[in-house]
């Protein structure tokens, strides 16, 4: 019987794949059979990870990259098709947050960083836009392959502080929408555009927001838990299941959605 959820050779690329999110999802793509590229800004993160991937066995390769250098990223699909001969999957992970781009409990919108709001934007929305004008050639030639967008809970609804990360994710999600079309109406059925919706989950951007210097946790944290009817953070493997199902060929009708995974923060009230 036919896996509808293998991704067994499929070449998967991954912008920020040296992050905590992007290791764990290299790692898991690469434990499946796949041959994963990973891009990120970060060489000595990104090269002991494909070391760290080929010694368990699997197939990976580093490539540094900016995702908003088109020239870069020009240079990065002429190596990877050289290497592997096509793209199966794009998973735009590369994204973050900068402090002066928030608006703390001290502040208020008068104080915000027009030009960190500026540079939040360009990182989460002109790099996914960036990297998927260049990876999809080789789709669109073959009228095949999936583009996965990492949004986040903030795209949803608006939460406090994270003004400019809100608003370029939100940005983010309608993109895919419109790609969606975009790409299936001109080059056909075989490509597919998604997004996922993260929920809460400890990484190195949030981590100030989210627990004081001797690891407890602050009171936002104790905020969000309390809307969170699974009463706990997630763990970034618990994105690779839906990442998976998106990125293979049991979702082979499903295009421009977003899946949120957040223990039910978005559907909870009181």
């Amino acid at each position: 019987m036919k896996n509808l959820f293998s991704v067994d050779g499929k070449v998967v690329v991954i912008t920020g794949a040296a992050g905590i999110l992007g290791t764990s999802m290299v790692k898991h793509f690469a434990e499946q059979g796949a041959k994963v590229v990973i891009l990120d800004r970060a060489r000595e993160q990104g090269e002991r990870l494909a070391a760290e991937v080929k010694a368990d066995g699997g197939e990976a390769m580093y490539l540094m990259c900016d995702v908003l250098d088109k020239a870069v990223l020009e240079s990065n699909y002429n190596d990877i098709i050289a290497a592997y001969g096509r793209i199966d999957v794009l998973i735009n992970g590369a994204g973050g947050n900068m402090a002066a781009a928030t608006v703390p409990p001290e502040k208020t919108i008068f104080d915000l960083d027009i030009e960190a709001v500026r540079k939040v934007v360009e990182l989460n929305l002109f790099g996914t836009i960036i990297p998927t004008m260049v990876f999809v050639k080789d789709m669109a030639a073959r009228k095949q392959g999936s583009i996965i967008n990492i949004a986040s809970e903030s795209a949803l609804r608006p939460l406090t502080r994270v003004a400019g990360y809100g608003v370029a994710k939100a940005a983010v999600v309608n993109w895919t929408k419109y790609m969606c079309g975009e790409l299936a109406i001109k080059f056909g059925e075989g490509l597919r555009v998604n997004a996922i919706a993260p929920g809460f989950l400890l990484t190195n951007q949030n981590r100030d927001l989210l627990t004081n210097p001797d690891g407890s946790l602050t009171p936002r944290s104790h905020t969000i838990l309390a809307h969170t009817p699974f009463n706990r953070f997630g763990e970034p493997e618990e994105l690779l299941g839906t990442l998976q199902w998106l990125a293979s060929d049991a979702s082979k009708f499903v295009s421009g959605t977003l899946t949120v995974i957040d223990g039910g923060f978005d559907a909870f009230s009181i």
